[in-house]
């Protein structure tokens, strides 16, 4: 090839159905933009972001070995632990035994371990599966950023040495309806903080955004974390 001629533009549909799928044209995208290039590779490093991924259907297929998210002792009817105890060919467990065993749990530590700091992490074995249910604290609606700092510090050392226990993947406690994430202003937070904290926390596994953030087309998203260097230089010279 000479340095007058240029690579052929990729396709990505056959029969020209590339022009059909031009993205302004749905309201529920997402706009990936590339991550930084080049340094040094490490193992570790990074929480992988599934944006356009299918939470449900990728641990339906066994594509993760451990799962991650909320649970209370109150009602877990809309939590995606429901959906997991009763489509998991190999459970034993239903909803209202997660519930059960969440409200036993909460009831035997607070005479036994009263003194202790919340959350707790609960083990649900499904067999073929494993979730750890971050117990949200007794007597309140919602978790806050500390208890998700707690929490996946717990987790982070459920996971240590364990590799039987991985992949993990974990819900990124947005736009929950059972077990909600509120922040200091008492405001659902950023997704960047929700990564940050459990980043901070040890956690290196895949996160699954928000079905919500689909509809934030316009905005361009990573697909890990830390963000690139550049986000931070961009958001500096624009204060």
């Amino acid at each position: 090839m000479t340095d007058t001629q240029t690579a052929p533009r990729p396709r990505l549909y056959d029969d020209d159905a590339d022009d059909l799928m031009i993205s302004e044209h749905f309201p529920d995208r997402v706009t990936l933009l590339p991550g930084a290039g080049g340094g040094r590779i490490e193992p570790g490093r990074r929480i992988r972001v599934m944006w356009g991924q299918d939470m449900l259907r990728d641990l339906l297929d066994g594509r993760y070995r451990v799962v991650v998210c909320g649970v209370n002792d109150e009602d877990n009817s809309h939590g995606i632990i429901a959906q997991l105890v009763n489509l998991v060919t190999t459970s034993q467990w239903n909803e209202p035994a997660v519930t059960s065993y969440a409200k036993m749990f909460h009831d035997s530590v607070a005479v036994h371990a009263a003194g202790d700091r919340e959350p707790y992490v609960l083990k649900y074995d499904l067999d073929s599966m494993l979730i750890l249910g971050l117990l949200r604290p007794k007597g309140r609606d919602h978790f806050t950023l500390e208890d998700l700092a707690r929490g996946f510090t717990t987790v982070t050392k459920m996971l240590t040495g364990r590799q039987e226990r991985r992949p993990v993947a974990s819900v990124s406690f947005l736009g929950a309806r059972s077990n909600r994430l509120v922040g200091p202003d008492g405001r659902e937070p950023s997704f960047e903080t929700v990564l940050r904290t459990m980043y901070e926390a040890g956690f290196r596994g895949d996160v699954y955004p928000s079905p919500a953030a689909w509809s934030l087309g316009h905005v361009g998203v990573f697909a890990s974390y830390p963000l690139p260097e550049g986000v931070g230089r961009m958001r500096e010279g624009s204060s």
